[in-house]
């Protein structure tokens, strides 16, 4: 069965706007947050005009009281069902100056403390129904620290691993948990990457996947395979020889 109500952070573009499409065009209930008010609102248009009842947060993932209380109630309005908490930025070494503290405590605050923003609030109300999907979007870089790009590996992990144990610990109160791991997905962010970037997916592709993943209660949703193979491998070797290899790496900005 599609869901009834469908949840998303950071809809107004990249893989949240195309998963919200990909729910609009099932009919489904949608609550879509973003911080662009001008995007937020081109995409709630886009899933209005095909064929779904949207409601729109212009919310900072950051702002724990005001997200917590939108979250509660649009819950009250119609079960949420499914929950994506997607809403994330990126950075990295690439600057003339390197990864800066403010942007490094930044890249945390959205990445880490927004999702936990994000699903704590929805937690127990899926416990108290016994029913409820939970999605964490993480990526493949979670899986080791490149040095172009730190803090982001590392939210990325801290993510990856919270929601692999929410899954543990939820699954047992009949909610599911997932954790998103993307590759390179055409999106703004990646956009401003100046460097080749392998099996670089469209975002409507992406969300597919994804979706899929989350109606089959699937514990970790990785794609593209050659690239989340690459990064295990990666991940396995003695660290001399990843360091030198992830030193050569291209940099983020």
């Amino acid at each position: 069965m599609a869901p009834q109500h469908v949840m998303i952070t950071g809809a107004s573009s990249g893989i949240g706007r195309a998963l919200a499409l990909h729910y609009a065009r099932s009919g489904a209930r949608l609550s879509l947050t973003g911080r662009n008010a001008e995007r937020l609102a081109s995409a709630a248009a886009a899933c209005r005009e095909a064929g779904s009842e949207v409601e729109e947060g212009l919310l900072d993932v950051c702002d724990r009281g005001p997200l917590r209380d939108w979250i509660v109630a649009q819950d009250a309005v119609a079960p949420i069902e499914v929950l994506i908490a997607n809403a994330g930025i990126s950075g990295g070494t690439g600057g003339p100056k390197g990864e800066k503290e403010e942007k490094a405590r930044r890249i945390f605050a959205v990445n880490v403390e927004g999702v936990i923003n994000t699903v704590a609030p929805a937690m127990p109300l899926m416990i108290a129904r016994g029913r409820g999907q939970i999605g964490i979007m993480s990526s493949l870089a979670s899986f080791l620290g490149f040095a172009g790009a730190p803090a982001y590996c590392a939210s990325k992990a801290a993510v990856r691993v919270y929601g692999e144990g929410l899954r543990g610990e939820l699954g047992r109160r009949g909610v599911g948990v997932s954790v998103i791991c993307p590759g390179f997905v055409k999106s703004p962010m990646t956009d401003s990457n100046k460097y080749p970037m392998p099996f670089l997916m469209e975002s409507d592709r992406a969300a597919d996947i994804i979706a899929r993943g989350l109606a089959r209660n699937r514990g970790r949703i990785a794609f593209p395979w050659p690239t989340y193979a690459l990064v295990r491998v990666l991940g396995g070797m003695p660290v001399p020889l990843s360091d030198w290899l992830t030193r050569r790496l291209p940099k983020k900005v």
